[in-house]
């Protein structure tokens, strides 16, 4: 089943938005394994500072721009692809730890993705970064 990409409100994210969850619902347990070391090098203790700085901007740009909305239906559709009862099949193999941290890596692009033109390219990609162990598309130029 495929999210709806109107359903994230502002047109010029609604494509990337979209190929980010088809992506993430094709990640095989081995992706999800690459995004967590993507977690552990980007985040981990030297990069969580800026990490927490980048995501936050991200939450309060996304505030300011009155794109809660669209946020909080990213959220839903991420969340019910990684760790609700209808989880897919990889993210489940890879419950726990190495599951917890790429999810939260795809909470971050996700988030990053909504407040791409709000937020500076560093910031952007700070959040984008492990996830983009994965899915190389979504590294910055």
């Amino acid at each position: 089943m495929s999210v709806d990409a109107e359903g994230y409100g502002f047109p010029e994210h609604q494509r990337t938005l979209a190929r980010l969850m088809d992506d993430v619902r094709v990640l095989s347990p081995s992706g999800v394994e690459r995004v967590a070391q993507g977690w552990d090098e980007y985040v981990g203790t030297k990069g969580l500072q800026a990490f927490h700085d980048a995501e936050k901007a991200a939450t309060h740009a996304i505030e300011q721009a009155d794109r809660g909305a669209a946020w909080d239906q990213v959220r839903k559709s991420l969340f019910g692809l990684t760790e609700s009862g209808d989880a897919l099949v990889s993210w489940k193999a890879e419950h726990g730890e190495v599951g917890h941290k790429a999810e939260r890596a795809a909470f971050a692009a996700a988030l990053g993705l909504v407040a791409s033109d709000l937020i500076s390219k560093e910031q952007s990609a700070t959040l984008m970064r492990p996830l983009a162990e994965a899915l190389p598309w979504l590294k910055s130029d």
